[in-house]
């Protein structure tokens, strides 16, 4: 059979009477007359006394009708919603849009648009789409965070961090897109260019609001305790990373000239007497406070150049030094040694004060630095490796000081108490723990974003908006989404921009930056249960029945932004006393990309795949099968590798099947039927149950299509399309086949004459007595590849099961000597040993 006469959307059904089209309408308008994807007491107790769960998925920008992302996403986190529902639970599966940010600004200028109507205009497209989709969602939940009614509470919840002190406005040095005319955040620079537009991204200096993050940066590290297991390790390793807890000390060093020392932060106080210069970022004010005056004309021009360069460059390890003498020493708080100051690059003003006492025998960048401008190089570590003077290598590993005083024959870490002791004794220092993290900086120079709701008075100063006139709207008239000067939108509205003074009364201005759109994704799922309630950012009813979200969906780019930004706001929500947890997704699972032949998918490569044209060919349901079927979860999906074709092959065979299931064993007792199909109906059930449990949704797939075959088999050649057990067994598919192919699945139940909808009737259960087996057949793989087959006690250990796979001989023989770099274990059908690369 060709496969586009079977799938090409052209009106006619195919031969075989499988319309993967007609029956989306059809079945999309039963779920929404039965409601059956409608959580039970949002807010209010219904009388459901089904265990609560909260599904949510990371919320769709957009930016134009749903790609091939969204189409992998959804199709994941609905299979997870729909298998918890069917299992008894009373599940909450929302949806809303991320609908603020600068690519609608972008495209609105483009088109000439109010960025309103190019935002609204796709969100219904995607709406639409979403329907077409067969995805879960309960519709009441509806949200949008340009809405007035959404970002009112933004404002809210920035006056009362400004209240507690951790909303804050300082100048600083910035990423500066100058084709956006907007800052970035450092994740928001790629390789020294702007994610969204690709410029070069260029620093200035603005004054700009905060969030303090740092003061929640340990609690953030103590409470991954509760995340352990439940995230993926990946993104907690990032997330630790990106935190960035250091021990060490501060130390404080005298400046010839200077009555107040300069503080440093250091993880090596036991190299402090190798410490032959001393380093401050060339656009940190402290650099321009200690240039001499001789040296000044040259600083300036340093700094210059240096403000035209991102933090990304500055940090690259391969970058050559650079710096200028400041003319200007300070004192080495150990043995009184004057040593050079110099202003250089790859010191930043942002981090801690801006200064570093600089080791070169022992840091390689130090090294780099001292060998460009000829400065003394001094080991204070005995490691046994060569020279770093000579062999240009620093040495930065455990070993015997020298060169260092008393403390000389002590190794690392009893000299880094030594040190800090005899610091803190004489005044020069103390133990100190220091982070990576930075202040969460959220003030954008944009249009379409939440206002910040203060106003600037020239006698009151910062004031915030009283609560009774929030929100702070966006003005419809009189803006410039791109003024001259490189000034906010928001600035060249004049007349919203004067206004009196909550306070005085006198003249004032109201700010004219608006919020980061992290703000808006920070919370919006605390919303979610009740997004029409007018008494707070969330209704304390919804939060205290669905909160924290059991399961959260999206992808792995967002560990160190929205995963982060999230988890820091509800801990600032919980010591306000308006969340009783301080962690808000308990599980968290990540999709991998959707790509094409190796790439990523861009206009730019002419590999762009139209999730629209897909469905048009395919049918929702084999885009979401194919979707899912393609791998776990987590890993990319090339669009060249796969085969919706196949799906839509197999899902005409589920219809065929049920088609075929004799309509009079309808009713007959199951215990009548075949033993030996029940048995292997019921053991494909448990596993796929199993299956569905660990999110391996790829092998609960392929362990579907098994229970096809095995039907099929039994209809054709086995105990015929009557036997009881054939009936258990398709009912048991359409049931399963609900959590991917929804569409399909509710046919084929109502071609069996069950009554709508399959999502009603639950998960099948799997009989222990039918599942037990005396033995299982274990497959054994050397580098992916089947080595050997174990039959095994179906409850065996893993550690049993290990044990028995490394005895096994032609493991031996396929390891040719190897040694083993690692053993997964997957009792009692798995054993996967990975030899160590040669």
């Amino acid at each position: 059979m060709h496969v586009q006469e079977n799938t090409a959307h052209d009106g006619h059904t195919a031969p075989d009477g499988y319309d993967p089209h007609s029956i989306v309408e059809k079945w999309t308008r039963v779920w929404q007359q039965r409601r059956v994807f409608e959580a039970s007491g949002l807010t209010k107790d219904e009388g459901d006394d089904r265990p609560r769960r909260y599904v949510v998925s990371m919320y769709p920008y957009p930016s134009g009708d749903l790609h091939m992302g969204h189409g992998e996403v959804y199709a994941i986190s609905d299979a997870v919603a729909r298998f918890i529902r069917l299992r008894g639970h009373n599940v909450l599966n929302p949806i809303g849009w991320d609908s603020f940010g600068l690519p609608a600004e972008n495209a609105a200028l483009k088109r000439d648009l109010d960025p309103r109507d190019w935002t609204y205009g796709n969100i219904d497209v995607q709406a639409e789409s979403f329907g077409r989709l067969g995805v879960s969602f309960d519709w009441r939940t509806r949200l949008h965070t340009s809405d007035p009614a959404y970002y009112r509470w933004n404002q809210w919840l920035f006056l009362r961090m400004f209240e507690k002190g951790l909303a804050y406005r300082k100048s600083a040095p910035v990423n500066w897109c100058p084709v956006d005319n907007t800052v970035l955040a450092n994740e928001q620079v790629i390789q020294g260019r702007c994610e969204r537009c690709g410029s070069e991204v260029v620093q200035r200096e603005l004054t700009q609001w905060f969030f303090r993050t740092t003061q929640y940066a340990q609690r953030m590290l103590d409470d991954m305790a509760q995340l352990e297991g439940k995230w993926p390790d990946e993104i907690l390793t990032m997330q630790r990373n990106w935190i960035g807890r250091s021990e060490g000390a501060h130390i404080e060093f005298q400046i010839e000239g200077r009555d107040e020392p300069v503080r440093v932060f250091s993880t090596r106080p036991d190299t402090l007497f190798g410490a032959t210069f001393f380093v401050v970022a060339a656009d940190a004010p402290l650099a321009e406070e200690l240039c001499a005056p001789e040296q000044r004309a040259e600083f300036e021009a340093y700094r210059q150049k240096v403000r035209t360069e991102t933090d990304i460059e500055r940090l690259t390890a391969d970058r050559p030094k650079t710096g200028v003498a400041l003319n200007r020493n300070a004192i080495n708080p150990v043995n009184g040694e004057k040593i050079p100051i110099y202003a250089a690059d790859y010191v930043l003003s942002g981090y801690g004060t801006g200064a570093i006492m600089a080791v070169p025998a022992h840091d390689q960048r130090d090294l780099d630095f001292a060998r460009a401008m000829g400065l003394q190089v001094v080991v204070v570590v005995d490691t046994g490796e060569p020279d770093p003077d000579d062999a240009g290598i620093a040495t930065s590993g455990d070993g015997v000081l020298v060169n260092s005083g008393q403390f000389n024959g002590q190794r690392k870490d009893e000299a880094i108490a030594a040190i800090t002791a005899e610091l803190a004794q004489c005044g020069a220092g103390e133990a100190a723990v220091a982070y990576r993290l930075r202040d969460w900086l959220l003030s954008r120079q944009r249009y379409w974003g939440t206002p910040i709701p203060i106003i600037h008075c020239p006698s009151c100063g910062e004031v915030p908006v009283p609560d009774d006139q929030l929100p702070v709207r966006l003005p419809e008239t009189g803006y410039q989404l791109r003024p001259e000067g490189g000034k906010s939108p928001l600035a060249s509205a004049i007349d919203w921009v004067r206004v009196a003074c909550p306070s005085c009364g006198g003249d004032a201005q109201r700010d004219t930056d608006t919020m980061d759109t992290f703000v808006d994704s920070s919370w919006y799922f605390l919303r979610y249960p009740n997004p029409d309630y007018t008494d707070g950012p969330f209704d304390p009813d919804g939060i205290r029945r669905w909160l924290p979200v059991d399961e959260y969906v999206g992808g792995k780019e967002h560990a160190t932004g929205h995963l982060m930004y999230a988890r820091f706001i509800t801990k600032v929500l919980y010591d306000m006393g308006l969340v009783h947890f301080v962690e808000p997704f308990t599980h968290l699972t990540n999709q991998g990309q959707v790509i094409m032949a190796g790439r990523s998918m861009s206009k730019s490569l002419g590999n762009l795949v139209n999730l629209q044209e897909q469905l048009a060919l395919y049918g929702p349901d084999a885009v979401r099968v194919t979707m899912v079927f393609a791998g776990p979860p987590e890993e990319d999906i090339d669009w060249a590798d796969v085969s919706p074709t196949g799906s839509v092959k197999w899902l005409a065979r589920v219809w065929r099947l049920t088609r075929d299931v004799a309509p009079d064993s309808l009713g007959q007792p199951v215990d009548a039927g075949d033993l030996t199909v029940r048995q292997r109906v019921h053991r494909l059930i448990d596993e796929t149950t199993r299956l569905m449990e660990t999110k391996r949704l790829n092998v609960a797939v392929a362990r579907m299509m098994e229970l096809t075959s095995t039907l099929r088999k039994a209809i054709d050649s086995g105990p015929g399309a009557a036997d009881p057990a054939v009936r258990e067994g398709a009912e048991a598919l359409a049931r399963m086949l609900s959590c991917f192919a929804p569409f399909t699945a509710e046919e084929a139940w109502e071609r069996l004459g069950g009554q709508a909808s399959v999502t009603e009737h639950g998960w099948p259960q799997a009989d222990p007595a039918l599942v037990a087996q005396e033995t299982i057949t274990c497959v054994v793989q050397v580098a992916g590849k089947v080595r050997d087959r174990l039959e095994v006690a179906p409850a065996i250990a893993d550690a049993e099961l290990r044990e028995l796979a490394l005895r096994s001989e032609k493991v031996h023989q396929a390891l040719h000597g190897a040694e083993i770099q690692k053993v997964i274990v997957r009792a009692p059908g798995l054993v996967n040993i990975v030899p160590r690369k040669q």
